[in-house]
């Protein structure tokens, strides 16, 4: 199903993100003919780019970054629905100007008005952007023929205060069908699949309880160090910018109950179940499950690298955690006693992104009863990044006359199952949002509890400035603190 002609206005249009991800994921989307039969997508922003010098602009990003090489006959006709309007969102006469040209753009393209606001700008625009949208009445009635949808990138404020008064001046604009906030992790591929794995496959999902899994580990490993995101991350730091969004989100998809339907907001009623269900971690609880460090010095490959406080742009006392580990619990009938183990940090040894389910240990009895030679635990495996793929791990006997019995894996990997690349995350979320599916989409209700959960251990952490924080090598798999809080449990981390 294609989606009804409009224009996609990207607030930000000649930024990282638009040049990097947005143009390129709409240029597969036209390759695929999934975009409307007329569309316009026009880049707002203060680089002084003609129509043409905007188009060079995209086309570049296209080359860089699409998963795909330009067809050329392709091309052209993606080329000519592209426009740029130098505009500054604080200046006072910026939006009667793209007002104007927003106009003439569609009246020569024949699009009836239906509009799609991409919010790609930094988190402190987000409200005097939506504001200028109003007060400009660019803002279609919820019940008018034509429509307009507003996506908003992650983060949605730094904490539940904050994120609460974003929400508030956003929803006196655009109502909440009206409302699409991103996070590009749900738009993966591997990760839409894991309510098909559970939910479309008899035999894996009458495991997912306390009956069966001992313990799942999540975990988001970033190869690379800050880089040239100093300036936002001082302000952020792992807590914020990993585990509120991208691992509560992972989390509640393992965690879920099977929805009734795949309605939109039916199944974000189970997501935001799971998290009203985190066990809270205030106080001494902070202390004792969440491990904050900071990456230092270190060496890859013989290379020397710097650490956190030597980056540009980094305060040389800064005390921002670049790694998180967290110990959480879901208190539900499912879930019941089952710890969750989370980690994400910067500087790893590589870049993955994986969920890991292990299941409980059969008996030690019959193949199991030596007791040095304990058998694996089985072990379900989602990779996220950087290759998508899924596997099993099982037990099975060496081919032989006596019995030996080793770990196997039965893996899936998507490319060579079935023979092509998947779409990039922000393909998927683009077309939803003209669509106007927001299943992969955060709720206000999701986002905010997300953050009566975070809060507390970030107001523990700004009342414990005075406790050491642990630092961890360059390079390393992290500091010996998280080893400690999962070894404390008789489990390990495993490898990265």
């Amino acid at each position: 199903m294609k989606p009804p002609n409009l224009t996609l206005v990207i607030f930000g249009g000649a930024g990282d993100l638009t040049h990097r991800k947005l143009l390129p994921a709409l240029y597969n989307l036209h390759v695929d003919g999934l975009l409307p039969d007329t569309f316009a997508v026009v880049g707002i922003g203060r680089r002084e780019f003609t129509d043409e010098a905007y188009r060079d602009f995209a086309k570049d990003g296209v080359q860089q970054f699409s998963r795909r090489t330009i067809d050329q006959a392709r091309w052209q006709t993606f080329a000519a629905a592209l426009f740029f309007i130098n505009a500054s969102i604080d200046a006072p006469d910026a939006f009667p100007t793209i007002g104007a040209r927003l106009d003439t753009i569609e009246h020569e393209r024949g699009i009836p008005g239906n509009r799609v606001y991409y919010l790609a700008v930094p988190p402190a625009w987000f409200v005097p952007t939506v504001r200028q949208l109003q007060h400009a009445r660019f803002v279609a009635p919820t019940d008018a023929k034509m429509f307009a949808r507003l996506i908003v990138e992650k983060p949605i404020g730094r904490d539940l205060a904050s994120a609460m008064a974003i929400n508030d001046a956003i929803a006196s604009v655009f109502g909440e069908r009206q409302i699409f906030r991103i996070d590009h992790y749900l738009g993966k591929e591997t990760v839409q699949n894991i309510l098909v794995l559970r939910f479309a496959n008899s035999f894996f999902e009458p495991l997912f309880n306390q009956k069966y899994v001992d313990h799942v580990q999540i975990t988001v490993a970033e190869e690379e160090g800050v880089g040239t995101r100093a300036a936002y991350y001082e302000a952020a730091g792992a807590l914020r910018d990993m585990v509120q969004n991208h691992l509560l989100q992972l989390l509640t998809l393992v965690a879920m109950e099977p929805p009734y339907s795949l309605d939109a907001d039916v199944v974000r009623d189970e997501k935001l179940e799971i998290i009203q269900s985190l066990r809270p971690m205030e106080g001494d609880a902070s202390d004792a499950y969440a491990v904050r460090a900071q990456y230092g010095p270190g060496t890859v490959d013989g290379k020397p690298l710097p650490g956190y406080t030597s980056e540009a742009g980094v305060a040389p006392n800064s005390r921002i955690e670049t790694f998180v580990a967290l110990q959480v619990f879901i208190d539900n009938w499912r879930w019941a006693g089952v710890p969750f183990f989370l980690r994400t940090g910067k500087r790893l040894p590589r870049r993955a992104s994986e969920i890991s389910i292990q299941l409980k240990p059969v008996p030690p009895i019959l193949f199991n009863k030596n007791p040095d030679k304990r058998l694996d635990p089985n072990v379900l495996t989602i990779r996220i990044q950087p290759d998508e793929s899924f596997s099993l791990g099982i037990s099975s006997k060496v081919p032989g006359t006596r019995v030996e019995i080793r770990p196997v894996e039965m893996e899936l990997d998507y490319c060579r199952a079935f023979a092509s690349s998947s779409p990039e995350a922000y393909e998927r979320l683009l077309l939803d949002v003209m669509l106007g599916d927001a299943t992969l989409f955060m709720r206000r209700d999701g986002v905010e509890t997300s953050w009566k959960w975070i809060t507390p251990i970030l107001n523990r952490w700004t009342e414990r400035q005075d406790a050491p924080l642990p630092a961890y090598p360059a390079g390393s798999a992290g500091p010996v603190e998280a080893d400690r809080l999962i070894e404390s449990t008789g489990r390990r981390w495993r490898s990265l």
